[in-house]
């Protein structure tokens, strides 16, 4: 399979399920990106949050500029091929002090995809380090979907607070160290978390989840995504439309449209305990 991934980097995806870093800008790069996400936050009078951090990339240029970054392209078709879609994207944000974490849990429980064939993107804006409570994996864990349990704790991050049902050894879990401008893939199942962040500066990252063409919807209705490299073969998702100015009024109306239909597949199939998890995150 073609893409930027070493033959080794691509094997460790395979077995681990995770590889990192993977440097995709300098950090110059990321910077300005962290800046367009304040000044964006200084516009609307408060952090990026709720159903406006759900597919940000619909609403704000800069945000669609780094879905379609081609160095972080070029390392997910390593993974998953050449056709591929942009299905979600959110901003985890921690910010100096924050109690906020993330539970042990699996991004693929709920999602009503055909497919595990799904890796999210982590891109570093600012560091994501130990001290400032970076994600960590458990390697090899994406083999097998667990069961879950919705806590709704305050402080999580996750919308309904879930974790793995099964007991964690925290002496196998592997700390994803990066710094701006290096990302993190990691597979849909991989069990995955985060500590609070007692350090005196941010950890802010950008979770990107793509898919292959060839994935589908299971829920009976028909899920969007963006096309952002290669062909769609297949036509299971309506394919999304790509803001041309920072909440276009024709796009954040597209946007509440397409989260309506997408945060109900979701919430149905946690009612019903389908297949893939949902990390709809509160922040």
């Amino acid at each position: 399979m073609a893409g930027s991934l070493s033959s080794e980097q691509a094997r460790a995806y395979g077995e681990r399920g995770y590889v990192f870093p993977v440097r995709v800008m300098p950090a110059e790069e990321a910077g300005r990106t962290l800046a367009a996400l304040r000044a964006t936050e200084a516009r609307l009078g408060s952090r990026l949050a709720g159903r406006m951090n759900q597919k940000p990339h619909l609403l704000f240029p800069w945000a669609d500029a780094l879905v379609r970054h081609p160095a972080v392209l070029d390392a997910v078709e390593s993974v998953i091929g050449p056709d591929i879609l942009c299905w979600g994207s959110q901003f985890f944000s921690k910010e100096a002090r924050d109690p906020a974490y993330v539970s042990w849990h699996q991004d693929g429980t709920y999602w009503g995809l055909s497919s595990p064939d799904v890796v999210t993107a982590w891109v570093a804006l600012t560091p994501s380090v130990v001290e400032n409570g970076c994600m960590r994996v458990v390697p090899g864990t994406q083999r097998q979907a667990v069961p879950h349990a919705d806590t709704y704790a305050a402080d999580n991050l996750l919308s309904r607070g879930q974790e793995v049902a099964v007991q964690v050894d925290e002496a196998d879990a592997v700390d994803i160290v990066l710094q701006p401008g290096e990302m993190s893939l990691h597979h849909v199942l991989i069990v995955h978390g985060s500590e609070p962040n007692p350090a005196d500066y941010p950890r802010i990252g950008f979770a990107i989840r793509y898919v292959p063409t060839h994935v589908h919807q299971l829920s009976g209705e028909k899920d969007s995504a963006l096309l952002v490299r290669g062909t769609d073969q297949y036509g299971h998702f309506e394919l999304e439309e790509s803001p041309r100015e920072e909440m276009e009024p024709a796009a954040v109306e597209r946007h509440a449209r397409i989260l309506d239909r997408q945060l109900a597949i979701l919430y149905r199939g946690a009612a019903q305990g389908g297949k893939l998890g949902d990390t709809i995150s509160r922040t």
